[in-house]
């Protein structure tokens, strides 16, 4: 069974019955952001977490041992080479005692259900892939999302998956889909993908009564927000892009995981790296609403 280990703050809270984020430990890593602009994510994303009253919890698999909550030292781990761990993974990195496991939406969903951690904040998710019809290409996140008691934060999903079936697929899932005082499902770069959001909220209470009274106990839900208006992107360059990139990987036979990296790069190129500080206010900011979200849900 997952069993993670706390760190010492976090095991306090936990008993206290404090606040607490938890935040995915990829972004933050050389799969994630590029030095030094992951490191700048990490101390903004926590900052903004501690700021708005929670503690913030990172999730990593280190030298075999499965994380929540580092400490200074340990976070200069994760900001270094790691290997990727999905959920599916965290056993392996468990067993095979990886040094770093830099864990993604789906593993940190999970390391946090495991550990009574309500609140879970990230940049993007995976979703559905474009074509998956015949791939079969579905990100773990959304079964991670919809089967753990997790409220997980993000600023929806890439703007190169299929949308519309993603959010097919989390309803049939029955996860509940929010927006974050927004009317439409953002698109990660861009605050509307334009697919309506299924229901939106306007404070951090309402998620926190949404969350207590949802029908099953060990289901989870999704919280979108879009990107801060000052950081988003032009949305017409970035279809052009997008069109272009997925065409290229199509032609390369590029496929599943290593889409994403692909797309992205893509995209930081077209836009002569505004894509950066665009990825660094979103995750700030989802950590920032995350944790008022995690206060809420401490108090009911």
């Amino acid at each position: 069974m997952l069993t993670p280990v706390c760190s010492e703050e976090v095991r306090v809270a936990i008993d206290e019955e404090r606040p607490i984020v938890a935040l995915e430990s990829t972004i933050f890593s050389h799969l994630g952001l590029p030095s030094p602009h992951n490191r700048e994510a990490l101390q903004r994303c926590t900052a903004a977490v501690r700021a708005g009253g929670a503690i913030p919890a990172v999730t990593a698999v280190l030298d075999g041992v499965v994380r929540l909550g580092l400490t200074d030292g340990e976070h200069e781990r994760i900001l270094g080479p790691a290997r990727k761990a999905a959920e599916r993974d965290v056993a392996v990195a468990v067993g095979q005692r990886w040094d770093v496991g830099a864990t993604t939406v789906s593993a940190s969903v999970a390391i946090a259900a495991a550990a009574g951690v309500s609140v879970f904040a990230t940049g993007g998710i995976g979703g559905v892939h474009r074509g998956s019809e015949l791939t079969g290409d579905i990100s773990a996140d959304l079964d991670a999302i919809a089967s753990h008691p997790v409220i997980t934060v993000s600023a929806g999903a890439k703007a190169f998956l299929d949308l519309p079936r993603t959010l097919e697929f989390l309803e049939t899932a029955g996860a509940p889909v929010l927006g974050w005082q927004h009317d439409w499902f953002p698109a990660f770069y861009t605050r509307t993908s334009g697919l309506p959001v299924p229901h939106r909220v306007e404070s951090a209470d309402e998620v926190a009564r949404i969350f207590v009274a949802r029908s099953r106990n060990d289901s989870g839900m999704l919280l979108t927000v879009p990107v801060p208006e000052a950081a988003e992107l032009d949305a017409a360059q970035l279809d052009d892009v997008l069109t272009d990139a997925l065409a290229e990987c199509e032609l390369a036979g590029i496929a599943g995981a290593a889409i994403t990296p692909f797309v992205l790069g893509r995209i930081g190129a077209a836009t002569e790296g505004r894509s950066v500080p665009a990825n660094l206010a979103l995750a700030e900011n989802n950590a920032a609403v995350a944790a008022l979200v995690a206060v809420a849900v401490a108090a009911c």
